[in-house]
């Protein structure tokens, strides 16, 4: 499994409109954005790699207040047992109406035979 396919899953369970990399179409008054930051090896004494760690940044987009949301983002991502890197208020698109929110997390994957 990947980090964007667990995120897709994770998210749409919960009815949440999401798209990788742009929203395609006419977008809703709420809908998430994933975008792939990182994908990284861990050192291994036999330079073989073990683990795949992966980052991506969700892009809450909310015509509403977002607090409620990001809120439950945050419980389902931890439940999920993603950490959290980072989490900020990007800012409000005047031209669209959105409030952005970023919430940046991270998985630990077992690396496919290279």
């Amino acid at each position: 499994m990947s980090i964007l396919s667990e995120l897709n899953t994770l998210f749409e369970a919960a009815n949440i409109p999401v798209e990788t990399g742009v929203f395609s179409g006419v977008p809703p008054d709420e809908y998430l954005v994933l975008t792939p930051l990182t994908d990284t090896f861990a050192v291994y004494g036999d330079n073989k790699p073990l683990a795949d760690v992966s980052e991506v940044r969700i892009s809450l987009f909310s015509k509403n207040n977002y607090l409620q949301r990001k809120n439950q983002l945050v419980r389902m991502l931890l439940q999920a047992d993603f950490v959290i890197t980072d989490r900020r208020y990007i800012g409000h698109e005047d031209d669209t109406g959105y409030h952005h929110y970023a919430i940046d997390v991270a998985k630990e994957y077992e690396t496919e035979e290279l």
